[in-house]
């Protein structure tokens, strides 16, 4: 745990109440039944599908961008299930914080655990690579259920109030939260054997990035995932979590990447992207469109995000 952080008291001042109220609303709403509670996250999307502007825009490029074989109103429909499950990863954060283990049994089962004991059993490290997924925060419960204590990876946010609620957050299923630069923390914890969760699918710079095809598209990605997998002497586990149409959920644990990692740390990483975007046709709605997935692209390259303006 780093020594930066603070206290979530420490926040409790007019111009974070907002948020504490928000966060209030939120923990009532978690307290109704499940069902009942998702229903009224897909309201909050549908009414911030409305309000989005800007980022309806974003959402609608990348996913015309990702599936140009779908017609005009299959991707806008694609959209609006996007802003509806937005919604409901309100409602899944909440759970995530506040449910109890048993609440978590009952909504949500974890497949593949015997890939992961199988690296634990020969001593190794684990990278559960996970990406950016609506139902990303609710994912961590039911791993610290299954499996030995684990260690997960944030990013800093703007706002020193919302990383704090993230780490907390997190917090409530890992042992420890890294911040996603502190590259030697993540090499010793996987050194010691620990499984470390990670999330590298939004590389926010050109620094020890790539350029590498996104469903055809080029986007920036990181290939710190090969490197630390080989200083952390590690084993590689796809991790993704799908909410299904019933509500419940099914978090699964792949095979290990084969051969990972390689010489090559562009290829690595190719092997993961292709894992992602398998996962991804299965459940596209639920993947976090409503970022710049394809910005920072070097000189030379489209800007996809130059004209947002007739997509609003």
């Amino acid at each position: 745990m780093s020594d930066d952080r603070k206290p979530l008291h420490r926040f409790w001042t007019p111009r974070y109440w907002p948020t504490w109220l928000g966060m209030a609303a939120l923990r009532v709403v978690c307290l109704l039944p499940h069902r009942v509670a998702l229903a009224v996250g897909r309201g909050l999307g549908r009414v911030a599908e409305r309000l989005a502007g800007s980022r309806r825009a974003i959402v609608r490029r990348n996913i015309g961008l990702c599936f140009p074989e779908l017609a005009p109103q299959e991707r806008d429909a694609l959209a609006s299930r996007h802003f509806e499950a937005l919604g409901m990863s309100l409602i899944e954060m909440g759970l995530g914080r506040w449910a109890s283990d048993r609440q978590h049994l009952k909504i949500a089962r974890l497949e593949g655990l015997e890939h992961l004991q199988q690296a634990l059993d020969r001593g190794k490290g684990v990278i559960l690579l996970s990406a950016h997924f609506t139902t990303l925060e609710i994912s961590g419960r039911l791993l610290a259920m299954n499996c030995p204590p684990f260690d997960a990876v944030y990013r800093k946010n703007r706002s020193e109030f919302i990383t704090e609620l993230q780490r907390t957050g997190r917090e409530r299923s890992a042992d420890e939260t890294i911040e996603k630069r502190d590259i030697k923390l993540m090499v010793r914890k996987l050194r010691k054997g620990r499984p470390v969760w990670y999330a590298p699918d939004q590389s926010y710079d050109r620094k020890g990035a790539a350029v590498i095809p996104f469903f055809g598209v080029p986007a920036m990605h990181t290939t710190a995932t090969s490197t630390l997998a080989r200083l952390g002497d590690a084993v590689t586990l796809p991790y993704f979590p799908r909410r299904l149409d019933d509500g419940s959920y099914v978090h699964t644990i792949l095979p290990p990447l084969e051969d990972f990692p390689g010489d090559d740390p562009v290829e690595d990483t190719q092997k993961y992207v292709r894992a992602l975007e398998e996962h991804i046709r299965i459940c596209p709605e639920q993947y976090f469109w409503i970022h710049r997935k394809f910005k920072n692209l070097p000189e030379g390259y489209e800007d996809y995000y130059a004209d947002l303006d007739s997509l609003k």
